[in-house]
């Protein structure tokens, strides 16, 4: 796929909103997340879904991933569970004297890694080097995944006991963090409604070969140089808020956003253009992204907490307070 011919945004809505409607089958409202699950999909990130129980956050990545094709791998994350038992180990092979390499669900096209947070650190961290690099190494060999791969994960925020709060450095592979709540009054009733009915089967619509050519087709979206300067001072604002004016919140914040974010933000605003059927980015695309990009990445200080205050507050306010660009190439 060209950007010549069907790589073109305008072509590429074609189907990526046969995508979404077939996961709209079986998912009510969460517009927001849809969207932000196909921009993760574009921009090759990976994409960590928080929320309380029974907003169908499971059922979402599930029915992308079945309108992609491709290999698809759920593992639910356990207390018990090993390092091994994501990213595969060596067996002794008795016939032949030899250990051979059993290699685990992490070698797939969409890793669902369900309810992330109630696995211990030590496996959280396996992930590390397969979701920044691609590829495991176990023993002495190394080992590449398939192309493409996206882990999307889900987590529970309010349930304490048997979880493990991510690592910093584990949150940080995630290009975005998506918050989502309560559907409203008429979208629950729809979803009551479709619960007495029997499921939707999900249809393939794209294969990989396809989601790989859109990924290339989104790469070739213009980004003028003023929107990465606004990116890169917008990550610096989260780390010295004074520098827009905002001193009285350099005590909340302990440390800021790190260079990824940056990378993130303007990967992720190409992604979100393309969906949009633009050649271009504009302000608008980084600013809608700017909290699901930041928020996960920001570490606050404990008096952050004793008044309440969170990270999309912080973020709020330094995007309120930070120019926005006119880029030339919205003209483009």
């Amino acid at each position: 796929m060209s950007w010549n011919d069907a790589g073109t945004p305008a072509a590429a809505a074609g189907p990526i909103e046969k995508v979404l409607y077939e996961v709209k089958k079986t998912i009510v409202g969460q517009d927001v997340l849809l969207e932000r699950l196909v921009v993760a999909l574009l921009a090759r990130g990976h994409i960590l879904v928080e929320g309380v129980p029974g907003l169908a956050k499971t059922l979402a990545v599930k029915s992308l991933a079945e309108a992609i094709g491709g290999d698809f791998h759920r593992v639910q994350f356990t207390p018990d569970l090993v390092p091994a038992d994501i990213l595969g180990t060596r067996v002794f092979h008795q016939p032949t004297g030899e250990f051979q390499v059993s290699l685990g669900p992490v070698f797939t096209n969409l890793l669902l890694a369900d309810e992330i947070n109630r696995a211990p650190a030590k496996v959280q961290s396996a992930l590390l080097e397969v979701m920044q690099e691609r590829q495991v190494t176990i023993g002495r060999e190394t080992h590449k995944v398939p192309n493409p791969f996206l882990v999307m994960a889900t987590q529970n925020p309010i349930e304490s006991e048997g979880t493990y709060p991510l690592p910093e450095a584990q949150v940080d592979r995630f290009m975005m963090k998506v918050v989502i709540g309560y559907p409203t009054v008429t979208e629950e009733f729809v979803v009551v409604e479709r619960a007495l009915a029997p499921a939707a089967v999900i249809q393939k619509i794209i294969d990989p070969e396809i989601l790989v050519g859109l990924q290339q087709a989104a790469d070739q979206v213009y980004v003028d140089p003023s929107l990465i300067e606004y990116a890169v001072n917008l990550a610096h604002a989260t780390r010295d808020p004074a520098k827009v004016g905002l001193t009285d919140l350099a005590k909340y914040v302990t440390f800021g956003a790190s260079p990824r974010s940056s990378i993130s933000l303007v990967l992720a605003g190409r992604a979100l253009a393309y969906l949009r059927g633009r050649e271009y980015v504009v302000p608008e695309d980084l600013a809608d992204l700017a909290l699901d990009v930041l928020r996960h990445r920001l570490v606050l200080s404990y008096e952050a907490l004793s008044d309440e205050i969170t990270p999309d507050m912080i973020l709020g306010k330094v995007l309120a307070n930070l120019s926005v660009p006119e880029p030339a190439g919205r003209g483009r």
